[in-house]
């Protein structure tokens, strides 16, 4: 009864989880100093309560039919959703575009190698190597302009973007300018490191400098590539007046180029950093082209700040995964990085194209904004149509999707939108989940009694200026 209730208390208190293998009923036998029979008949009656499942040659665990999902504090909202929902919210990718094998190739080389320097601490901005090719690749597609010293390997953009912070405001930064629409768990960084988030109007070119020249911050967060949610592509003149405005205002840019391989050649244009070095910060990450799980980002600092984040670097932590880094560098050196992000982009494509088609015939009146680039397709809704009675709508029919003022930093009259993410499901699941929304659509419309005409997205046509990706 002892033992019994033992394993029953630490069952229910979480401390063994579902799935967690036990000792055999020998061994913790003698590992207690008890008869067996103890053991076995404790681990009977546990079985015959649901606590323990047991299988021949496969030993005895505790139970996975009580399993939760594990949420986070931070997240309380934003669990994994279960199997019956098909999930169009905005995020990575599927996991089946993962390139297990080149990445299995590649880590089974680095360990094969291995010396006592790679398995050692690495430098805290990373390993030299590494930086020095990911400093040739950024060069090479992006039009990057760093040296490998002033780039620093972090893990993923969060880090980044949490240093930068620590950095500006203990430079005297009491705000940040962020495009609005945006990230809201970027805001939400920002804040808890001690400044304010300050929303700037994006328009079709992009976010909008005259109001950020207007509104008095000296650090500005874009995403200039392809801008989230919208996708829009910040115009060549934007850009030369960005640059113009840290020059007079003595400030930064930080450029989150998160989204720049998913971006239609047409519309692709080298990294704002390539125009002014000293004032744009660049930021990566491996999160939207591999996976989050890498925590693998990277920044591209100006002398000024290089090493004020290193020391900052150093106090945080001891660096990534020096495994990890060299994994990546080695799928960059032998061209399968290249590859994959081959296969990966004209996935993308064949999912932007369904989705505008899916937009043109099933959802007259809406607007399909900047549908060039991006892993999500930002739908300008009719004035009538009641946002947040659609994702409702949609929800009821197990479909996951976001309207556009979840996205939105101030409370304005911007018209209603929906944001639907394309590259999250199979494409099987994506067409069940787009004609879940057009239901949706279809029910939140007959309750206004609309009749809105058929109209063409204001996107390419299908097949047409939709090339390239990330």
């Amino acid at each position: 009864m002892q033992l019994r209730n033992a394993f029953r208390t630490q069952i229910e208190e979480g401390v063994l989880r579902p799935g967690t293998r036990l000792p055999s009923s020998r061994q913790l036998a003698a590992d207690l100093g008890v008869s067996r029979s103890v053991v076995v008949e404790a681990y009977e009656q546990l079985c015959a309560e649901g606590y323990f499942v047991s299988q021949h040659g496969s030993g005895t665990s505790v139970a996975a039919a009580a399993r939760d999902e594990i949420g986070s504090a931070l997240t309380p909202g934003d669990r994994a959703p279960t199997a019956a929902l098909r999930d169009l919210r905005t995020g990575g990718l599927h996991a089946s575009t993962f390139p297990g094998q080149d990445w299995i190739r590649a880590v089974s080389a680095v360990v094969t190698s291995a010396g006592l320097r790679e398995l050692g601490y690495a430098p805290p901005s990373g390993l030299p190597v590494v930086r020095h090719t990911l400093a040739g690749y950024l060069g090479r597609v992006r039009g990057v302009r760093t040296r490998p010293d002033h780039l620093m390997i972090t893990s993923g953009f969060a880090q980044g973007l949490a240093l930068l912070c620590r950095e500006l405001h203990d430079r005297g930064h009491d705000t940040v300018g962020v495009e609005d629409p945006g990230h809201p768990g970027e805001w939400e960084f920002i804040a808890d490191a001690g400044l304010r988030p300050v929303g700037l109007p994006v328009d079709a070119d992009g976010i909008r400098v005259d109001a950020l020249a207007a509104s008095g911050v000296r650090a500005v967060l874009v995403t200039p590539a392809s801008q989230f949610p919208t996708g829009a592509t910040l115009s060549a003149q934007r850009r030369e007046q960005l640059v113009a405005w840290a020059e007079a205002v003595d400030g930064y840019v930080v450029e989150d180029d998160f989204d720049a391989a998913f971006v239609a050649p047409a519309q692709r244009m080298p990294a704002l950093q390539s125009l002014a070095p000293d004032r744009v910060i660049y930021a990566g990450s491996a999160s939207k082209v591999l996976a989050p799980a890498l925590r693998l980002g990277w920044l591209a600092t100006p002398p000024t700040l290089t090493a004020p984040i290193e020391r900052l670097r150093a106090g945080w932590d001891l660096g990534c995964s020096s495994l990890e880094q060299l994994a990546f560098a080695r799928l960059i050196d032998t061209g399968a990085f290249d590859r994959h992000l081959r296969r990966l982009t004209a996935d993308i494509q064949k999912r932007r194209q369904v989705v505008h088609q899916f937009v043109a015939r099933e959802l007259p009146g809406t607007t399909l904004r900047n549908g060039h680039g991006g892993l999500q397709a930002y739908l300008e809704l009719p004035t009538w149509c009641a946002e947040e009675a659609l994702v409702q709508a949609a929800r009821r029919r197990s479909v996951l999707v976001r309207g556009g003022r979840f996205y939105a930093l101030r409370a304005d009259d911007r018209p209603p939108a929906l944001v639907v993410g394309y590259a999250g499901l199979r494409g099987s699941e994506l067409g069940r989940g787009l004609a879940g929304i057009a239901g949706a659509y279809r029910e939140t419309m007959g309750r206004t009694g609309s009749r809105a005409p058929r109209v063409t997205p204001t996107a390419e046509p299908s097949g047409t200026g939709v090339r390239g990706g990330r």
